[in-house]
């Protein structure tokens, strides 16, 4: 690391003790800005890295609900508003166990570089709870948001923060979110919140976008090696959304998807993943994938273990923060791997993208290769501030030219600064100047 800039992350890591995820994304950015204060060494004087890494606004607030035994329950919210530059604060809202002030802190840290590659006038900001939906009857869960939204509601606007939907956060949470927003406020504000409902406002691609903006990217980044996903041997972490998704369109690409996961295993499914079915398993009934395995000819399902155990040439980590390590970063290099698109945010251990960048591999870190989801939203704001709706197929068109804008962006940015290919420092550079001229040309805030 440049040691212009050991002494800021040093500062900024004893400034928030205990919160390793962040520690991690702030860690990994700084490692790509050296060369960037030496073209501008204003940055420097200006404090950008030390104002970008202190949140905007920081919000923790007590979410008390009751479970349908009639028992109080105590949960903790949490908005952190890291940074609006360039726009209103972006970003979903997490609901799962782990969620801490760390995890949401650095998932606002990294959606502040992510949205300014969109190219979209959304600053960054990330939410959530540790509340667990799994397993929650639907009116438990209507309870907790209606319970969530009643402190949330006073820091949010389509003009000030719009937050949307993360893991545990579907268009069911979302439906119930926005109606006590309306009624607290008495305003039908649809900008709000999105991953709403196409029949209220939602945008048509928005449950694909993440997925498939993961696989425009991986797509746009063999080009740069002459090759294509067609023929490709893909394997997926995950079988939410996100993956599902990551799935289908690479598929639809000519890949063959032989391998996804959840959190009890991975099925192997050598004629390619059946994502109907699949669809069916996870997002209808709510099942397993060893269900999936049971209903198919020719799956085996695999209890426990990695499904980075399975060789690919292209490998797409759709499940959560830090899932892939250096050791399974190792075995997929032996077994041939071509490119990584990350499909979850920082699912890949600072040792496996070593790993991967020493190897030669394509890798397309989170920050780029999964802001399609944040994108399609802000499309969504452009359709609710016009009062307008888009067909699927030019919401389609309007995520890959977005997406295929960020994969050149980064390449461009790691083209300039002397290290082609490299699409981490090209993501970090990229995002970051952007938001840094704007903080400047705005003044001291």
């Amino acid at each position: 690391m440049d040691a212009r800039l050991e002494s800021i992350k040093d500062t900024v890591l004893a400034r928030n003790p205990g919160e390793a995820e962040f520690h991690q994304a702030v860690v990994e950015v700084f490692e790509s800005l050296g060369p960037v204060h030496d073209r501008h060494p204003e940055f420097l004087e200006a404090a950008i890295l030390e104002r970008l890494c202190e949140p905007e606004r920081q919000i923790i607030f007590r979410v008390p609900w009751t479970d349908d035994s009639g028992r109080v329950q105590i949960n903790r919210g949490f908005r952190v508003e890291f940074n609006s530059a360039l726009g209103p604060y972006k970003g979903g809202l997490r609901f799962h166990p782990s969620v801490y002030l760390g995890i949401v802190k650095f998932l606002g840290f990294e959606q502040i570089f992510k949205n300014a590659l969109t190219g979209m006038p959304i600053g960054g900001g990330k939410g959530g709870s540790d509340f667990d939906p799994r397993g929650r009857s639907d009116a438990e869960v209507m309870r907790f948001c209606q319970s969530f939204m009643t402190e949330l509601y006073r820091h949010i606007g389509e003009y000030t923060d719009v937050p949307a939907g993360d893991i545990g956060v579907g268009g069911r949470e979302i439906g119930y979110l926005f109606g006590q927003y309306k009624r607290i406020t008495n305003r039908y504000e649809s900008g709000v919140l999105t991953g709403k409902g196409i029949s209220w406002g939602g945008s048509l691609v928005r449950p694909e976008a993440t997925g498939f903006g993961t696989v425009i990217f991986t797509q746009e980044m063999l080009k740069t090696r002459g090759t294509s996903l067609d023929g490709q041997r893909v394997v997926v972490s995950g079988s939410g959304n996100v993956a599902i998704n990551a799935i289908a369109k690479a598929q639809t690409l000519g890949a063959t998807v032989v391998a996804c996961s959840d959190s009890s295993g991975y099925v192997v499914d050598e004629a390619g993943i059946d994502v109907d079915l699949l669809r069916e398993v996870k997002e209808v009934e709510r099942g397993r994938l060893k269900d999936y395995a049971e209903r198919r000819a020719g799956v085996s399902y695999v209890d426990g273990g990695s499904v980075w155990d399975v060789d690919a040439t292209v490998a797409l980590p759709c499940a959560t923060q830090n899932e892939l390590d250096g050791d399974a970063a190792a075995r997929l290099v032996r077994g041939g791997l071509l490119a990584v698109g990350e499909g979850a945010n920082m699912p890949s251990t600072r040792d496996a993208v070593a790993v991967f960048q020493e190897a030669g591999v394509l890798f397309g870190p989170g920050k780029a290769a999964n802001a399609g989801g944040v994108a399609t939203s802000a499309l969504e704001m452009q359709q609710n501030a016009s009062r307008d709706s888009w067909s699927f197929e030019h919401t389609e068109e309007r995520l890959t030219e977005i997406m295929v804008g960020i994969h050149d962006r980064c390449a461009a940015a790691a083209d300039e600064y002397g290290e082609p290919g490299n699409y981490v420092l090209g993501a970090n550079i990229g995002g970051f100047v952007k938001v840094a001229d704007a903080m400047l040309a705005q003044g001291l805030i």
